[in-house]
This record gives C-alpha cells, structure tokens and sequence, in this order.
C-alpha cells in the first residue's frame, strides 16, 4: 500500500497557536506526520512518530477482591462486579493478578500500612518511618521517565490529586504525611505535591503571562479568543480530517472551561462552605474534570507522564450518593462481615466507573492510525489488597492501553505470588524508551505484557 499523500502541509509536531501572551498546543494532526511516514497500516516508521504516555492512578485503602479478580485467565474472561462499568474498552486493558510490593510490609517497623502503601506504590522502596522532616523512601517509576522524556515535552510530568494534601506531620502510626498524600517522588526525599484545584491544572497546561490571564479575567473571555486569528490561518491550511480534529479539540478546551467557570460561581455561591476556588462540590464532577485535564495534555503532547491520586490511601470519605454513609477506611476493616464487603465493592466500583470514563475519552480521541488510547499504558491499582488484613500482595491492578502497540491487551493475566509491581515498571519504562537495571525492589522485566 502507497503513502497516503492526503494533506495540503506539513507542521512541526511542537506548533502552538500563540495569541496576547498566550500559547495551547495542538493535538497530533496528520500534517505534523512527514509524508515519508504516512503509509499503510502497520507502517512501523509512521509508528514511531506517535509518542507514548504513561499515567499511574491510585485509589485507596484496597479492594474486596472477591469482586474485583476474574474468576477466567487469558482473553475469554468475564468482568466481575466491580470491573463491570469496563465492559466498553475490556479489549483494551489487561487485569493483573499476583503483583506485590513487600516493601509496604512491616518488615520490623510495625502498624502504618497505609502510609507504606502509597509510599511504595511508584518506588518499590521501604519509607524510613519517621514523622519529622527526615523523610526518605525513593525515586518513583514516574519521575525515573520524567527524567529522560520530560525534556520532549512542555510539563516533565503532571501530579494530580483530589484530596488536598500535607506534606509534614503524623498521619499514620508515626509516619509523615508526605507519604500517604504523594505518589511522585523525584528524589529519595523529594516527593512532588500534587494539585488538586482544576483552574490551576488548567493554567498549567495553557499557561500564559501572570499580567494577560488577568486582563483574561478582567474582560471575562476564553483563552481560545486570544488565539482565534492564528487557528484561523492554521485551518485555511489544513486537510479536511485535520480541520475537524482541531475543531474538536477547541471545543474540548472551551468546555473544560466553562466547567471551570461553574464549579467557581457554584462554589462562591456557598458562604459557608469554605473550599479552593475552582473545585466542583461533587466528588465525581471533581474527579472527570481532572480526567478531562489529564487527557487534554496526553492529547497535546504537553506531557507524557502524570500521576492521580482518586483519594489518599486510609481516606475516611464516606460515599452518600452510593448509599454508603460509612468512611471508607473504617469499612475496610470490615472484620469479615458481608454488609461492610458489599458496602466496599459499590465503592470499588463508583472509583471503577470513573476511570472507565477516562479511558473511553481516550479512545474517542483519534491518533494515527487509532486512538490515544491505544499509545499509552495506564496503571491503575491500591498498594493495599484486602483492606482487613492489609495485604500488600496479589494486589488489585489494571493496565490500560497497548502502549504503542507493545502490550497485548483484552486478558487477564495472573503472575507468581510476589512477583515484584515494579517488575511492571521496568517494561514500561522499557517501551518509552528508559532503561534502568533496576527499580526498588525489582527482580527483572515482567515476562508475558508484550
């Protein structure tokens, strides 16, 4: 099959539209792909030109794993209770039993698992227990690709959160906050707050002069306005496809936007509910727009790494429009009973629901020759298994996407019991092209993903 000589231009991959301080990157357009790597499908040079994203989203305090694991291995599974709202991309994700991370055990240092759990997720490494300021644990998987393909892109990596954090004093068992509200450390001791208030995300990611976003406010106008001009004459040289996939992606901006806007004036109209401006009222309008957000910079390439902490790990948030008026934590120490289980699993599941939402906004975005969803590999997962006996091993985690074609997806997939997490770290890290020897406490490549 020829290349496809079907567009009027080309464009570098790093264009933006620029306007009165302000610059938004661009979606990958088939004008920004060089004639020679437009081909048939299947082309491995036009491939390569698509870059590859990795995202690591936590959710706290374990699952009931009875709802959670696949009672089926290989691809003919099907999707247990709190799996089911993943029913539309099933064929693009793998279930992954049988990972561990022994380095959230007590190993001699007693109660805090909740702590050691987040603390471990991305490292693989044992948190010095301490609450004072000589906090310790390791560089996380993130921050390792960060350091190498970050310098691609505008953001290294994107920490977000919808828990607002602390980064000092005691919050579990003599543990400093630090550990259980970050999941991106930089360096041993330097772990990277992440934000939670979406105007700022926002203003991160579309970042203009501090002077001209606040003549922005001051006329109340969209950032778009002030790069009409410039996509005006981007779109009188763009191909039919290419025409649309920019206006669909203004469309995405300006109702990221407006979503903001609402959350502001429904959060001002609250006297006496004091919270950062910009923050929906509901948790799950707060968790898609931050889904939103985090798909947004995929889509422009501003970021290839990003982390997203649903709920801090020992979050006591009760679920009221579940029907679930109990904290989280305190369910999960459930002691066996079955009222409390089921209670856990609709919440397992409502996290679940959110994430499958995620996930098919990325495979709505076209990319290539498919979807964007099917260039990155998303993991999502808690360090801690059942909740009651805070197990740390056959942990509950999905990987989302093929990542550039590299993973075999639609399956589930179950490893030796122990089998390090961050043997799964080091084939990611693989496929964007970083290789290290090790990762905390790696024991080698994940054989069987590719």
């Amino acid at each position: 099959m020829q290349a496809i000589l079907n567009r009027k231009w080309h464009i570098p991959r790093r264009t933006f539209l620029k306007g009165l301080g302000t610059a938004i990157a661009l979606p990958m357009l088939e004008a920004m792909t060089p004639v020679k790597l437009i081909g048939a499908v299947g082309d491995a040079a036009g491939k390569k030109v698509l870059p590859r994203r990795m995202a690591f989203v936590y959710v706290p305090n374990g699952a009931n794993m009875a709802d959670w694991t696949p009672a089926e291995l290989g691809s003919n599974f099907e999707l247990p209770f709190i799996l089911q709202p993943l029913k539309p991309v099933q064929s693009d994700l793998q279930v992954i039993s049988g990972l561990a991370h022994a380095k959230a055990r007590a190993n001699g240092d007693g109660a805090g698992d909740h702590a050691r759990a987040s603390a471990t997720f991305l490292t693989g490494c044992q948190a010095r227990k301490t609450a004072a300021v000589d906090i310790r644990v390791g560089v996380s998987v993130d921050q390792v690709a960060a350091a190498k393909i970050g310098k691609l892109t505008r953001l290294p990596s994107l920490e977000l959160s919808c828990d607002k954090g602390r980064q000092a004093g005691s919050c579990d068992s003599g543990y400093s906050c630090a550990y259980q509200f970050n999941l991106a450390w930089k360096g041993d001791s330097t772990p990277l707050p992440p934000e939670i208030d979406p105007k700022l995300v926002f203003e991160r990611l579309f970042a203009g002069s501090s002077k001209e976003d606040e003549k922005r406010d001051r006329y109340n106008r969209s950032i778009l306005d002030f790069v009409l001009e410039d996509a005006r004459q981007l779109k009188s040289n763009l191909g039919v496809t290419d025409q649309r996939k920019l206006e669909e992606y203004l469309t995405a901006v300006r109702e990221i936007e407006l979503r903001i806007e609402q959350a502001e004036k429904f959060a001002a109209s609250q006297p006496d509910y004091k919270k950062p401006t910009g923050i929906p009222k509901e948790y799950a309008q707060h968790v898609q727009l931050m889904y939103d957000l985090l798909a947004l910079a995929f889509q422009t390439d501003t970021t290839r790494v990003s982390t997203f902490i649903m709920a801090h790990d020992g979050s006591n948030r009760p679920y009221p429009f579940l029907g679930v008026s109990e904290g989280h934590h305190d369910l999960s120490h459930h002691g066996g009973n079955e009222e409390k289980k089921k209670k856990i699993a609709k919440i397992n599941q409502f996290h679940i629901e959110q994430f499958a939402y995620f996930l098919q906004k990325l495979k709505s975005i076209k990319e290539g020759e498919g979807t964007l969803l099917d260039n990155c590999m998303i993991v999502y997962g808690s360090g801690i298994a059942d909740g009651n006996a805070h197990a740390h091993h056959d942990l509950p985690v999905l990987m989302a996407g093929k990542g550039g074609g590299a993973f075999k997806t639609g399956r589930h997939i179950k490893f030796e019991k122990d089998t390090p997490m961050t043997n799964l770290y080091l084939s990611m890290l693989d496929n964007v092209g970083v290789r290290v020897d090790r990762l905390g406490d790696s024991s080698g490549r994940l054989q069987g993903l590719m």
